[in-house]
């Protein structure tokens, strides 16, 4: 499913962009470069290249020029077949591989209920505080990158295509997700539960009530961890592509 990816492509290119980032579109490849200190969004997200095209190179030495790590993000729609082991060649570490899933909405299934379990929308600089400081407890780099993510989402604001949810559990911040409208497809970005409320249906929650308040799209889509892909099949999702991703650490 094409818009796996470009939904993908289109959130790493805005956040880039907020970020203050290099960006290239020019239908041989598509990055971000130079604004963010997170090597997953100092990110290729397209390329159609020939065998002998000198872009790899050009990536590298962009990351270098601005010191920062950087990533590939290898999907089905990307050119050559061989793009992952040129990436190796050239330097860069492979970083694993996300599933990317998709659910109809109409078909989107209700997880348990949660006692005490209360999701709210993310509307002030206050509130995204709190997301800031919740995702900053157990995801990715941990207050790093959720220093970065939460001041670009400051100043691409509040309005779509960005939603950003908070859930609480007896008035306490657990848990965290963002939906971005693009590509025809909702995308479901930064689930994360605490690591004390974890296990207790918390995840599965906050991605089906951001998602229930979609209307204007069919699908929603996203890429999943392996420790969330089951999760993420009870709901309804089910995997449609493998996007791999290549890292390169100066």
């Amino acid at each position: 499913m094409r818009a796996i990816e470009e939904n993908a492509a289109e959130l790493l290119m805005a956040m880039g962009a907020a970020g203050g980032g290099v960006q290239r579109d020019d239908g041989t490849v598509r990055w971000t470069i130079g604004g963010s200190p997170i090597d997953y969004h100092n990110a290729v997200v397209a390329a159609d290249l020939t065998s002998d095209d000198n872009v790899i190179a050009e990536s590298i030495q962009l990351m270098n020029q601005y010191a920062v790590p950087g990533s590939w993000h290898v999907g089905p729609s990307m050119r050559p077949a061989d793009l992952g082991k040129r990436l190796l060649d050239a330097g860069f570490t492979y970083g694993g591989s996300e599933p990317g899933m998709a659910v109809k909405l109409s078909e989107l299934r209700r997880p348990a209920e949660v006692p005490g379990l209360e999701i709210t929308r993310v509307d002030s600089d206050e509130a995204l505080a709190t997301w800031e400081a919740t995702l900053g407890r157990g995801f990715g780099e941990g207050e790093k990158e959720a220093r970065w993510v939460a001041e670009v989402y400051r100043r691409l604001g509040y309005g779509d295509p960005w939603r950003h949810y908070l859930g609480r559990v007896n008035g306490e911040a657990v848990a965290t997700t963002t939906v971005f409208l693009a590509a025809g497809v909702a995308g479901v970005y930064f689930v994360m539960t605490v690591p004390e409320a974890r296990r207790r249906g918390i995840g599965a929650a906050i991605t089906y009530a951001a998602l229930r308040e979609v209307h204007d799209v069919e699908y929603g889509v996203l890429g999943a961890s392996e420790a969330g892909k089951s999760v993420y099949a009870a709901l309804g999702f089910e995997e449609r592509c493998t996007i791999d991703l290549y890292e390169f650490h100066r």
